[in-house]
């Protein structure tokens, strides 16, 4: 964790990535925008991901062709800080009176299909390019969209996943919103504060051959209680939960491990506790939150979440335990929150994103017999 200073004093924890990040290649960028365009934060993000995985790609390109390989990205920030950093420059020079943006600046920096298209281009693909935007369900979303392509025959193969980035447009805007801790995130304790922001990206290579971990289901909701709060009852995450179990044709029992949404504001703690015993009775799987160690991603929560299940499933390394102060939160429903002495998942693993807006996804992930 990282700290970042408010604009009214004060420091907050958020997960941004310390270390030195590549910078795209210009050849993977339109003629007609400048080569710097590479230096986006959120597209060298992107490509330190997709550089773990350009093999598998580079195989699935072999067998299919890239006429038959999509791509789906989800995120919320897409490149703000070329555009603050734009319009700083055109506020000094003049602002509305005759100041002007620098000229390697493009509003396409902050299109919400710029960060996907960047990937097809970068592999050279030529099948559906989809961007998602469903706030902090926008990389769980783009996976069960991948999912519906090859399953509609679209495609044979899709880069799924999800990316964002710590920015300053982000971070205020939180900040506005009063849903910050000044201390690392608590989630389902009595003394939570809220959440801290992170970034990342994570993605997967989903193909129409089976083997390995699967992604066997994925259930979605949208309650649109509220603008920003989910349903204080948990209904909506509760449907989207039974709808990916639905899905993977499996019951409550069978699951191993919850990768709770868990960000440590009071709401979200409270409808996901009420969701968790709905869909589970009394017979709750072990779960926890992982935000507290990565920060909340938004856009990119919901697949790098997916992206622990994966290692747990297929890793063997035991369950990722729930960093907290242990101070349980009495008005909530119990959830057996994980401490370090876990063993490894029996069973299959289910993930959360809860976003605003009461976009809901859940996904079940597992091997099958």
């Amino acid at each position: 964790m990282r700290e970042l200073a408010g604009p009214g004093g004060g420091s907050f924890p958020t997960g941004r990535i310390p270390w030195a990040l590549p910078t795209a290649l210009p050849a993977a960028l339109p003629t007609a925008l400048p080569n710097n365009a590479g230096n986006t934060r959120i597209l060298r993000i992107i490509d330190a991901a997709l550089q773990q995985m350009r093999g598998d790609i580079e195989r699935a390109l072999a067998a299919y062709g890239p006429g038959r390989i999509a791509v789906c990205l989800g995120s919320c920030d897409n490149g703000s800080e070329s555009s603050l950093e734009a319009h700083k420059i055109f506020l000094a020079s003049g602002g509305t009176g005759g100041g002007s943006f620098p000229e390697s600046y493009s509003l396409r920096f902050q299109s919400a299909s710029f960060p996907a298209e960047h990937i097809s281009r970068k592999f050279g693909l030529q099948g559906p390019v989809l961007s998602v935007a469903t706030a902090c369900a926008s990389g769980a979303s783009a996976i069960a969209r991948g999912a519906e392509l090859i399953r509609a025959g679209l495609c044979d193969a899709v880069i799924a996943g999800g990316a964002d980035i710590v920015s300053d447009t982000v971070f205020l805007g939180f900040h506005a919103l009063q849903a910050l801790s000044d201390s690392y995130t608590n989630p389902f304790s009595r003394n939570r504060k809220g959440i801290n922001l992170g970034e990342g990206a994570a993605f997967f290579l989903l193909d129409s051959e089976s083997g390995g971990v699967e992604l066997l289901g994925a259930g979605e909701s949208a309650d649109a209680f509220h603008m920003t709060a989910p349903s204080p009852d948990g209904s909506g995450p509760a449907r989207a939960m039974n709808a990916a179990l639905a899905a993977a044709g499996i019951g409550p029992a069978e699951i191993g491990y919850v990768n709770l949404h868990g960000t440590g504001t009071q709401l979200n703690d409270r409808a996901e506790a009420l969701a968790m015993k709905e869909v589970f009775g009394h017979r709750l799987p072990p779960a926890s939150s992982t935000k507290p160690v990565m920060g909340h991603a938004l856009g990119a929560a919901g697949a790098l979440e997916a992206a622990l299940c994966w290692m747990v499933l297929s890793e063997d390394k035991g369950l990722p335990p729930h960093c907290w102060d242990g101070e349980g939160d009495e008005e909530l429903p119990f959830v057996p929150l994980i401490s370090e002495e876990n063993s490894a998942c029996a069973g299959f693993c289910l993930s959360n994103s809860f976003a605003f807006g009461g976009c809901n996804v859940s996904l079940v992930m597992g091997r099958k017999p």
